[in-house]
C-alpha cells in the first residue's frame, strides 16, 4: 500500500474555509487528495518516484488523462496517470463509485416516479445534472444491478465456523403504499479467520419462516461448518437457528441484552445494576459467572425482580462465549460488527428516506456490503483460527441434538 503525504496549497485552503455555500471547498479538497493518491499508486506500480533513478524501476510515466468522477460533493476531475510500456490500474474508485452510483440511482428513480420531495429533486439535479430520463436510469441500473445481484448470489466456498446475523428495517414504496421491509444480513468468519459478508435478502418481517428461508438460501449457496451463531433475541430468528444449525451454539448479543436490562430498570438503579450484569458477562470463566449470578440474584431479587428474572432466564445463552478460548470471546460477544454495517446503509438511507422499490434497496445495500466485503478480504486476518480448531479437537464428542445448546463442558 502506498504511503501518502497529502499537500494542501494556499489556494485550496482558501477554497476550503472561505468558499461559497454551493461549493464549500470539500470537492476541491477531495479532488486534490484523490489525485495525490493516484500519483502515489503510479509510483508504487512503477517502483520509482517521478524523475528518480532506480534499478527497481519497471516503467516510465507518460503524462495523464482526465477522468470525471461524480460524488455527493460534486463532479471531480481526476488526472489518471499513463505509463509508457504498461497500463496503470486502480480499483479504488470502482469500489467508491458503486455505493455512490446506487445512491444516486435511488434518488433518480424517486424523481422519475413523481414521489420525491423538492429537496430530493434539488440534490439529484446537483449530482446528476437536469438531463436524465427513464432511459438513463434503466441503462445505469442495467450496468450496476447484475454486478450487485451476481455478488449477492455467488457460491460460498469453504467453512464458516462463526456466523453473525442481524436485520435492519427500511421503508419501500410498493403499489402506491409505503411499507416496512426487513433486510436480513449476515457475515461469517471463515476457517482462515477472515470475515465475509454472505448476503442480504428482503422479507416482510423477522418471522421464523423468513429466517428459515434466508438460512436455506445461504446453505444452498454453500454455507457449511457453522459452530457458533451470534444474534439478538428475536423469537423467529432463534427458532430458525435451532432448525437450520442443529448442534451449533447460539450466543445472544450482549449489547442488545444490556439494553434490555436497562429498559427494565428504574432510573436510580440503572448504572449500579448495569455494572453488576457486565461483571457477569465479562467473567473469566463459567464457574465465576455462575457465582456472580447467584450473588446478583440474592441482592436484587426484591429491588428489581423483572431484571433478575431476565438475567436468570437468559444466563446460559448470553454467556455461551465463556466456553470458548479467551481470544475469541470479545469478537463474538455482540453483533456490533453488524451494527456498523447497518449504519453505513443508514447514512445513505437518510438521504433517500423512502425507497422507490425493492430493487433499489438491494442495489444500495448490496453495493455498500460489496465494498465492505472487499475491504475485509484485502485487510488483516480478523481471528487466528488455529487455537480454536485445537481447542475444538479436544472437546468430547456429543450426540447431535434438535436443540441449539451452549458448548459448556459438563
Amino acid at each position: 500500500m502506498a504511503q501518502l503525504q497529502i499537500t494542501l496549497d494556499e489556494q485550496l485552503l482558501h477554497q476550503l474555509f472561505l468558499g461559497d455555500a454551493k461549493n464549500s471547498g470539500m470537492n476541491a479538497l477531495l479532488e486534490a487528495i484523490l489525485n495525490q493518491v493516484l500519483k502515489a499508486q503510479a509510483s508504487e506500480q512503477v517502483k520509482a518516484e517521478k524523475y528518480e533513478r532506480s534499478e527497481e524501476r519497471t516503467d516510465y510515466r507518460n503524462g495523464s488523462y482526465p477522468h470525471q468522477l461524480k460524488t455527493r460533493v460534486g463532479n471531480l476531475t481526476l488526472n489518471v496517470p499513463r505509463l509508457r510500456n504498461g497500463h496503470f490500474s486502480t480499483d479504488l474508485f470502482h469500489r467508491y463509485q458503486r455505493s455512490e452510483q446506487a445512491l444516486v440511482l435511488s434518488l433518480m428513480e424517486m424523481v422519475i416516479n413523481g414521489v420525491s420531495t423538492r429537496r430530493v429533486s434539488q440534490i439529484t439535479e446537483e449530482l446528476c445534472g437536469t438531463d436524465f430520463s427513464k432511459t438513463t436510469v434503466s441503462d445505469l441500473c442495467g450496468h450496476l444491478d447484475p454486478i450487485v445481484v451476481g455478488w449477492n448470489n455467488r457460491p460460498l466456498k469453504g467453512s464458516y465456523p462463526f456466523l453473525l446475523v442481524d436485520a435492519v428495517y427500511t421503508k419501500v414504496r410498493e403499489n402506491g403504499r409505503i411499507r416496512s421491509r426487513g433486510i436480513l444480513v449476515s457475515y461469517g468468519i471463515n476457517e482462515e479467520g477472515y470475515r465475509t459478508i454472505l448476503g442480504l435478502k428482503i422479507d416482510d418481517s423477522e418471522s421464523t419462516e423468513a429466517w428459515q428461508n434466508y438460512f436455506h438460501w445461504l446453505k444452498a449457496r454453500g454455507l457449511k461448518g457453522v459452530d457458533v451463531v451470534v444474534s439478538d433475541d428475536h423469537g423467529g430468528l432463534v427458532s430458525a437457528v435451532q432448525k437450520a444449525f442443529q448442534g451449533a451454539t447460539w450466543q445472544r448479543c450482549q449489547a442488545h441484552f444490556l439494553r434490555n436490562v436497562r429498559d427494565r430498570l428504574p432510573k436510580p438503579l440503572k448504572s449500579e445494576v448495569s455494572e453488576q450484569v457486565k461483571a457477569i458477562l465479562h467473567a473469566p470463566d463459567v464457574l465465576t459467572a455462575q457465582t456472580l449470578l447467584h450473588s446478583f440474584l440474592a441482592v436484587y431479587q426484591e429491588k428489581a425482580p423483572r431484571v433478575t428474572e431476565l438475567v436468570d432466564a437468559a444466563f446460559d445463552d448470553v454467556t455461551a462465549v465463556l466456553a470458548l478460548p479467551e481470544p475469541y470471546r470479545r469478537r463474538l460477544r455482540t453483533t456490533n460488527g453488524m451494527e456498523r454495517l447497518n449504519e453505513e446503509f443508514r447514512r445513505r438511507e437518510r438521504v433517500v428516506r423512502i425507497f422507490p422499490n425493492q430493487d433499489s434497496v438491494v442495489r444500495l445495500m448490496g453495493a455498500v456490503l460489496m465494498e465492505q466485503d472487499e475491504k475485509w478480504s484485502d485487510g488483516r486476518c480478523y481471528l487466528k483460527m488455529e487455537d480454536y480448531f485445537d481447542w475444538k479437537a479436544k472437546q468430547p464428542k456429543t450426540t447431535p441434538s434438535s436443540k441449539v445448546t451452549a458448548i459448556y463442558p459438563s
